[in-house]
């Protein structure tokens, strides 16, 4: 039976589902954003005056890198990834979002869809980004509960 997974050592999902599931050979991975396991978030800075300064390029890699704890721990890799959608708060992110996606992925990786949202779950979030893995059930080192 396929089930999902909570990842260990992963911030929490906000809400009841895993952070992927496994279907056959496909791992489906969740909404993920740059929300550490301390509740805090990659990409956000706050000075002595309380300016909040959210930075696109911290919060895009942090979000990448997640993904890719979440599929390791499903036995893959972001090598693994044939989709990613991603969420954006605002397309004026665009170009920093893309610059950090294109130090993971080129024209051989995923299928990719980014859509602007009107809002995420935190008020600090920039981004959130869904992915699916290829991930051959017979290759994966970790079993799934």
């Amino acid at each position: 039976m396929e089930q999902g997974r909570v990842v260990p050592g992963k911030a929490r999902p906000r809400g009841r589902f895993p952070h992927f599931r496994r279907a056959g050979d496909l791992v489906f991975v969740s909404g993920t954003s740059s929300r550490r396991p301390d509740n805090s978030f990659a990409g956000v800075a706050t000075d002595e005056l309380g300016t909040t300064d959210l930075d696109i390029r911290a919060q895009t890699r942090a979000v990448i890198e997640n993904i890719g704890d979440i599929l390791a721990d499903a036995g893959g890799g972001l090598a693994d990834v044939v989709q990613v959608t991603a969420y954006l708060v605002s397309m004026n992110d665009f170009g920093g979002y893309n610059e950090v996606y294109g130090q993971y992925f080129d024209e051989t990786g995923p299928a990719r869809t980014t859509v602007a949202v009107h809002q995420l779950p935190h008020p600090h979030l920039l981004i959130e980004i869904q992915a699916v893995a290829h991930l051959p059930a017979a290759t994966a080192t970790k079993e799934t509960p």
